[in-house]
């Protein structure tokens, strides 16, 4: 939700492009563990969803560098974010890797 609020300040020629798309893969990643958790009866199914999200949550941390770049958010905001995504990561991949607790 922090970057929905953060990217609303991103200039109108970004709306398409890099709105769009640090919007669309933050929001993949929670998305993405709900579909796994649907399909945890399925092993490997819920693996390629936790891959998607591990996937969505890696794109996101891109965009927040470009985000960055452009001076849409200064450092601290980046760092305290790319921080949060690296948490998440580790989270994701914990999933994966301990797949059996979770299904």
């Amino acid at each position: 939700m922090e970057i929905f609020e953060i990217s609303n300040g991103f200039q109108k020629v970004e709306a398409y492009s890099l709105t769009d798309q640090i919007r669309r893969s933050s929001r993949s990643v929670p998305a993405n563990v709900s579909e796994a958790y649907k399909r945890r009866i399925y092993p490997k199914m819920f693996i390629a969803k936790i891959v998607d999200s591990e996937s969505e949550a890696a794109e996101t941390q891109v965009w927040l560098a470009f985000s960055k770049d452009c001076k849409y958010i200064d450092n601290s905001t980046y760092s305290r974010l790319d921080n949060f995504s690296d948490e998440v990561l580790s989270m994701l991949a914990a999933m994966r890797q301990n797949f059996e607790k979770w299904t």
